[in-house]
């Protein structure tokens, strides 16, 4: 399997929160990544690579002539320079990263579907960006859907990321059928039918209910983290407000983390 969580150990809980304008707390994670580990780094490429384009697939997908490494920089990858590239990378890192921070500290299923059949490299994907699923047995009404917002700021300087995150958030359950049908369409591309049937149980929540929850994440390098100009976001008007969850994750230099984490999955497969 691609698949690693060992990356995840450098994801850690200050045991800070940010408490908004609302009221509502905030989670501060720290990571503490370290492109020296050469055994996490080299297993955490393969990873994101396989996000985007299956290793089992790459050498029917590329082009007679082409490399593997010029096929993913060229057909897969957001560029590192021209623009959006850059920020297209920022903000799949950043979903990512969340992604992994769902299913592997908090037990959820997150499908990871939502990179691997972009036709252009530098726009993102149309829909949520995270939909995390969790079903309990024998209790259907438990079952939950998370759908999460990611917003990125890797470069220097402060924004009001989790706020921008939260509004966009605030539009999710109006988008809400559109991102499970394009999970399920790209599960039965795939010929994943069991991964389909999960999709599948949440799309009639009045007849099978289930639990819908939203959250807002800021994913920010230390540059570009300003704790008081995050805590001035404000929920109140979010649709599912009582139903939300806030987080923040910071960490040193990501935006050159991210171009690394690029640069070693292109050259690595």
């Amino acid at each position: 399997m691609p698949w690693t969580n060992e990356h995840i150990q450098w994801l850690q809980d200050t045991g800070q929160t940010l408490t908004l304008q609302c009221g509502k707390q905030a989670k501060v994670y720290r990571f503490h990544h370290d492109v020296n580990d050469q055994v996490k780094m080299a297993a955490w490429a393969k990873h994101f690579r396989n996000h985007y384009c299956s290793d089992a697939e790459i050498d029917m997908l590329k082009a007679p002539e082409q490399s593997r490494t010029e096929y993913l920089l060229e057909m897969k990858f957001p560029n590192e320079t021209v623009a959006p590239g850059p920020s297209i990378r920022a903000g799949d890192f950043a979903e990512i990263l969340v992604a992994d921070y769902l299913t592997f500290l908090h037990g959820y299923t997150v499908p990871k579907t939502r990179y691997d059949r972009k036709g252009v490299p530098n726009e993102s994907t149309k829909g949520s960006d995270v939909l995390a699923f969790k079903q309990i047995d024998g209790k259907p009404s438990d079952d939950e859907l998370l759908v999460y917002e990611v917003k990125a700021k890797l470069s220097s300087g402060a924004k009001s990321m989790l706020q921008e995150a939260v509004d966009h958030s605030a539009k999710d359950h109006l988008r809400l059928a559109e991102s499970l049908n394009g999970i399920k369409q790209r599960m039965i591309d795939r010929n994943d039918l069991q991964s389909a049937g999960m999709v599948h149980r949440f799309q009639d929540k009045t007849n099978q209910p289930y639990k819908l929850r939203f959250g807002a994440a800021a994913v920010c390098s230390d540059s570009a983290y300003d704790g008081t100009l995050l805590a001035s976001a404000d929920s109140s008007q979010h649709p599912y407000s009582d139903d939300l969850e806030l987080l923040a994750i910071r960490g040193h230099e990501l935006m050159a983390l991210a171009h690394a984490l690029y640069e070693r999955a292109a050259h690595e497969v």
